[in-house]
């Protein structure tokens, strides 16, 4: 594959609801653009692109593929995404650094939950989109049905350049309303024959492209008063009228096929080089100076070198490989290139174009062109890629914050810093996967999109790096306090030979306002305490304090006034003092009325306005309190807090009840007393492992 300038260079995002076909679909471009000699299949596994082992398994995309492809002088870098919410990073990744975007959806249901976010995420990068009616060919297959699903939920924009010649197994053909002419494809080959219009069509046909003849119209003033005088517009004119009109997003177009069967599929290549625009046409990226100055980025060869690296694989043979967008400038194998978010320069060793596992090299990537390098030390997905005296930096991708948790434990002792490692390397390659560690809980906490995502991140755990992993539910980090003032003294007093263990102290409990933290008040005076010994009084406190009287949690909120004491000339010490502070601290709290504290998230649910009612009776059996609702077109924005406790797996109990239409974002907020009755299922838990 040759390098191609910028104005013959397409970049688009192929997206949709799971099992659309969109593999299906780039499988049938690789072959009619001759890439690939065998028509690859995801039901019989043998998928060019899905060839990942959970991938096979599951038969679903999970990562993001560049599929480059040849049609007709012009290089089209397609984007395969996955179509499932788990893994919506890797759609982000793909639809920021496009310039259009195919929608697929299905022929027999339509709009589904993914294809509404799909289209949120092309409105969010004001993307040009084409739509692709797929899987004609199967039973019940209705192109108006769809059609009708698709204005619904978008509008009237949306407007067929294509309309079917049959369908399900009588699916033969499509009308192009452009040039008003029919293809007829025989066998599977995808070769087609131009034919007459079918007279049952004509009239359907007419009404389409008078809707396209009238949206074109507006789009230009003499062109419009020419079509008032009812003189005839030309194939070319409508073509550009048309161009315009999508990069402008005035009009969608949507066509059809069938990618198993090959139909339509030439068609389809042909409309996203008419319709989708090249990046010089696209324009709009932009970047940053090192003094925050913006600067616009031209798709030119002789423009100053920014590239954006939007996606990183960890291969165990290859290694770490970067994909990059060129906007400016071109990037060369065997070069030097600085990253200007970590501040260091990289080597540039051998470029290459990926098609599947296939590596194609290339000497030059150039502007608009999408690349791959691997082995780069420091670069991470969503820095940018530059030169050292012209340093630039690209907005970097905005991904989803993870929603579901789960505690990671090696099942081999021993095996911690090996599960380390590999978490480490999968989080590089996944922003939407969280690793950390909870010192308290003692527990390694890997957060994600859902528990898809965390099956698929414990599958190549042990594929990738042969750690087998135990999961759990996150210790809910309940803490202890006060509700009342309290005193309480104690005396240490050791005699074993030689100089004996002596401290007295006396200490005072009070509570203090939610998140107040903790404070010492030294009120000693007369020297009942020498100050040597103060510290030790201080530190007793603190390590009484990491596990308090009811259940073994931290106490907080407490302010700790050490009175009185008394010491012994010979056998006071400062450990001494710290044994009797931190028992004095126990009694103390044992009689200040102690209580469990829960932490409270801030929850945000968005879901469309049926689900609501639903939505909002689960939060209240969670102890949820409702803050405020409101609306967001056809979606509900409910805001509510709720203990951490009820909603460890509410990312798999909103999707089922929601049927997958619901989505929401967490944060902390504060911590409350815990309900007698759940503290004292809390509080019977920890005795049973602490005995």
């Amino acid at each position: 594959m040759k390098g191609y300038p910028a104005d013959r260079i397409r970049n688009v995002s192929v997206v949709s609801h799971g099992g659309a076909g969109k593999t299906s679909f780039l499988e049938a471009v690789l072959y009619m653009c001759g890439m690939t000699s065998r028509l690859g299949r995801v039901d019989n596994e043998t998928s060019n692109l899905d060839y990942d082992p959970s991938e096979v398994r599951r038969k679903i995309t999970i990562s993001s593929k560049l599929v480059p492809c040849e049609w007709k002088g012009n290089k089209i870098n397609f984007m395969d995404t996955p179509g499932y919410a788990d893994f919506i990073g890797e759609v982000k990744c793909a639809m920021r650094v496009s310039d259009g975007a195919l929608v697929l959806v299905d022929s027999v249901a339509g709009v589904e939950v993914q294809t509404e976010v799909v289209w949120e995420f092309a409105e969010e990068y004001r993307l040009p989109r084409i739509v692709l009616v797929n899987k004609m060919d199967r039973e019940n297959a209705n192109f108006y049905g769809a059609l009708e699903s698709l204005r619904k939920s978008f509008g009237s924009s949306l407007i067929p350049i294509h309309i079917p010649i049959g369908a399900e197994s009588e699916f033969r053909g499509i009308v192009d309303l452009i040039s008003m002419k029919a293809y007829v494809y025989e066998g599977d080959m995808g070769r087609a024959s131009e034919a007459e219009i079918p007279d049952e069509l004509m009239g359907r046909a007419s009404e389409y492209r008078e809707m396209i003849m009238d949206s074109v119209a507006e789009m230009d003033d003499s062109i419009l008063e020419r079509y008032l005088e009812g003189e005839e517009i030309s194939q070319e004119e409508l073509k550009s009228g048309l161009s315009k009109a999508v990069m402008e997003g005035r009009i969608i177009p949507v066509t059809c096929g069938s990618a198993l069967r090959l139909i339509g599929i030439s068609s389809i290549l042909d409309a996203i080089i008419d319709y989708i625009p090249d990046p010089v046409r696209r324009g709009e990226a932009f970047a940053f100076t090192p003094s925050q100055e913006k600067v616009s980025l031209t798709p030119s060869e002789d423009g100053p070198l920014a590239a954006l690296v939007f996606k990183t694989v960890v291969d165990p043979y290859v290694g770490k490989m970067s994909f990059f967008r060129v906007y400016s400038g071109s990037m060369r194998s065997d070069t030097y290139v600085y990253n200007a978010n970590k501040g260091r320069e990289e080597r540039i060793g051998q470029l290459f174009w990926l098609i599947g596992k296939k590596q194609e090299q290339c000497e030059v990537v150039g502007p608009g062109d999408i690349g791959v390098v691997a082995k780069l030390q420091e670069t991470e997905t969503g820095d940018t890629l530059c030169t050292r005296d012209n340093q630039l930096v690209i907005e970097p991708i905005s991904f989803p914050e993870p929603v579901f948790s789960m505690a990671f434990e090696p099942k081999t002792k021993g095996d911690e810093d090996k599960l380390s490692m590999a978490l480490m390397r999968l989080a590089e390659e996944d922003p939407t996967l969280k690793v950390r560690r909870d010192p308290e809980a003692g527990q390694t906490i890997v957060s994600g999109m859902g528990d898809i995502h965390l099956d698929v991140v414990l599958e190549r755990l042990k594929a990738k790096f042969g750690v087998d992993v135990l999961l759990d539910l996150p210790k809910v980090p309940y803490r202890e306090t006060i509700r009342t003032r309290a005193e309480a003294e104690h005396k240490h007093k050791k005699q074993t030979g030689g100089h004996g263990q002596y401290g007295h102290v006396f200490l005072r409990l009070e509570p203090l306002p939610r998140g107040g933290g903790y404070e010492f008040v030294d009120e000693i005076f007369g020297g009942a305490i020498p100050k040597q010994y103060i510290p030790g009084v201080e530190k007793g406190v603190k390590e009484a304090m990491q596990e308090g009287v009811l259940a073994g949690y931290p106490v907080v909120d407490v302010r700790v006034t050490l009175y009185d004491g008394s010491y012994h000339v010979v056998d006071s010490s400062e450990l001494s003092f710290k044994i009797a502070g931190a028992q004095a601290f126990r009694k103390a709290m044992q009689a200040a009325s102690p209580v469990l504290l829960e932490p409270i998230m801030n929850l945000e649910v968005i879901v469309p306005e049926n689900f609501m009612g639903d939505v909002i009776g689960d939060l209240n059996g969670r102890r949820g309190r409702i803050l405020g609702m409101e609306s967001k077109g056809s979606l509900s924005v409910i805001k509510a807090q709720v203990p951490m406790a009820e909603i460890l797996k509410y990312a798999i109990d909103l999707r089922s009840l929601t049927q997958g239409r619901g989505r929401f974002s967490i944060s902390f907020s504060h911590y409350e007393e815990v309900p007698d009755h759940i503290a004292q299922g809390i509080m019977e838990r920890a005795r049973k492992q602490a005995g």
